[in-house]
């Protein structure tokens, strides 16, 4: 299985070339980020000719404000429901789809740390408490941008945006915070989760999924995690889709293959 998770900037005017990129890929699972009300319908219909027969996106709303103008989108070779993820602030940004075997996507675009009424927070919450239910025999995904962390260490110290750059605990944003932020990443790693780049490479590589240009910094926000029988055979980064100005992310693509059992 050929997955692709893509936080596409709502870039309208370079999306011809964006969607060039991804239909080259010919993946079996496409999740996206950041589709707008006008970019979704151009969307579904190129996967639809390519020949993906799932096509679920989370609907926007009605009237959104700009902070909530944003949503996301899964496609699949294969046919798909949409799952319930419950308690979800902003149901826009979490996607959950189930493939007939069995296998559950769930594509999550997190809010960014500024948004109001813990926002972030809340969604990194409601999507480990879907995770955390335990589902032996079913491979399980998570990917997409979940704006977090601030800091990988290469002894494998995880600093989260509720920590400062020198890692203390910010007061304005507290243990509840870092311990949703740490849900995720890391939390779900007793539930059976592996971080599919870190699983490949351990944490002594350092990769960036987004950059600051102007100050020549950035952090990893974009992640693919995975529970299951399953086998991660690589796991990269398309930086180059980044640098030619196509969106502020690098495509994060992975490929899984069913595990040995036994």
């Amino acid at each position: 299985m050929l997955i692709l998770s893509w936080n596409v900037a709502g870039r309208i005017s370079r999306i011809a070339e964006q969607l060039e990129r991804v239909l080259e890929l010919d993946a079996d699972v496409v999740c996206l980020q950041e589709l707008t009300a006008r970019s979704l319908p151009l969307w579904r219909e190129r996967l639809s000719a390519h020949g993906y027969l799932g096509i679920e996106h989370a609907p926007l709303p009605a009237a959104p404000d700009r902070a909530r103008a944003l949503g996301v989108l899964t496609a699949t070779r294969a046919a798909s429901s949409p799952t319930r993820v419950a308690d979800v602030p902003w149901s826009e940004r979490v996607l959950a789809v189930r493939l007939r075997d069995g296998t559950e996507v769930v594509n999550v675009h997190s809010p960014t740390s500024p948004k109001p009424d813990l926002v972030k927070v809340r969604t990194h919450e409601a999507v480990h408490r879907h995770l955390a239910i335990s589902v032996p025999s079913r491979l399980r995904i998570l990917c997409g941008d979940l704006n977090t962390p601030r800091k990988e260490h290469a002894d494998g110290r995880v600093w989260t945006f509720a920590r400062d750059r020198f890692g203390r605990l910010r007061a304005d944003r507290g243990e509840r915070w870092d311990q949703a932020e740490l849900s995720l990443i890391r939390g779900l790693n007793e539930h059976g989760f592996s971080d599919a780049f870190r699983s490949l490479h351990g944490y002594q590589r350092r990769e960036l999924s987004w950059e600051w240009r102007r100050w020549g910094g950035g952090y990893r926000l974009d992640h693919l995690l995975v529970a299951g029988h399953a086998e991660v055979v690589c796991c990269r980064y398309e930086h180059d889709w980044r640098t030619a100005g196509l969106s502020d992310h690098s495509a994060l693509v992975a490929e899984l293959r069913p595990a040995a059992r036994g």
